[in-house]
């Protein structure tokens, strides 16, 4: 199958357009619980709804996966990844980093991505190969060498199943940070994350997950605007990695030899009693 990502990008941006006309003109609704603190609101089922129906006229041929209600067909090596309101709990809260994300996956990489963030007016795409843009303007990543320069992202705490242990290398990866960039940040949404590093604003970011469609459409969007992106042991991110790594390509080294620090004391912390 032949990609034309030239053809698919628009169909990408029309999909996206589609999704933030309904985020910025519906209230969140009635909340649906997925599992312990996680949630979806009415808008987020119908985005996915819409953008669904959209892809699927649009590009029959190419497989959809979606947060809320995961793989709606299968494509012929293809798949369109979104995040219908990436940032759910900021959305709900009146918080404004929320937005939508599409992205194309190629078997285990992403070739095309949008991202929204619609109550803060900017729009980010990016094609493999064709560079990346805000509000139509290319846009370039940091090229920030030293840590202690640096203002660093990092993902969500987790929650759900497990989530004290899970959370035990995130916390000793935020003191680490700490004591070591110019400023820890936790926006709540994968999106705004690699969205700002792609942009710039923020010179890394470290995600200890990797959902497919948290990350496809920004992976691609921050390594077209000259951001490394790699997994939790500097290899080549791909949407099987464990973890999400975006940063100026100088810093790489530091964090990679950070982040397994952090894990050495969380492995080697005591546990907290049940």
């Amino acid at each position: 199958m032949t990609i034309d990502t030239r053809t698919l990008l628009p169909i990408a941006e029309h999909a996206v357009s589609i999704a933030t006309e309904i985020i910025r003109t519906k209230a969140p609704g009635v909340v649906t619980t997925k599992g312990d603190r996680d949630m979806a609101t009415e808008v987020d089922y119908a985005v996915e709804h819409a953008v669904r129906e959209f892809l699927s006229r649009e590009t029959p041929d190419i497989g959809f996966l979606g947060e809320e209600e995961g793989i709606g067909r299968t494509g012929k090596g293809l798949m369109w990844a979104l995040d219908p309101v990436d940032g759910t709990a900021n959305f709900l809260h009146g918080i404004p980093l929320c937005g939508v994300s599409l992205g194309l996956v190629d078997k285990d990489m992403p070739i095309l991505g949008v991202i929204d963030l619609p109550f803060l007016g900017t729009h980010y795409s990016a094609a493999e190969g064709a560079g990346a843009q805000a509000n139509g303007t290319e846009i370039r990543a940091s090229d920030t060498r030293d840590l202690d320069a640096a203002i660093v992202s990092i993902g969500d705490y987790a929650v759900g199943d497990n989530a004290q242990e899970r959370n035990r290398p995130r916390l000793a990866l935020t003191h680490e940070l700490a004591a070591r960039v110019q400023r820890v940040r936790m926006f709540g949404s994968a999106a705004v994350d690699l969205a700002w590093v792609a942009d710039g604003k923020t010179d890394a970011l470290i995600m200890l997950s990797n959902n497919p469609w948290d990350t496809a459409a920004g992976v691609l969007i921050a390594r077209e605007a000259g951001a490394a992106v790699v997994d939790i042991d500097g290899s080549p991110h791909s949407m099987t990695s464990h973890a999400t790594i975006a940063t100026s390509p100088k810093l790489v080294a530091d964090l990679v030899e950070l982040i397994a620090e952090a894990q050495k004391i969380a492995k080697h912390s005591p546990r907290t009693a049940e």
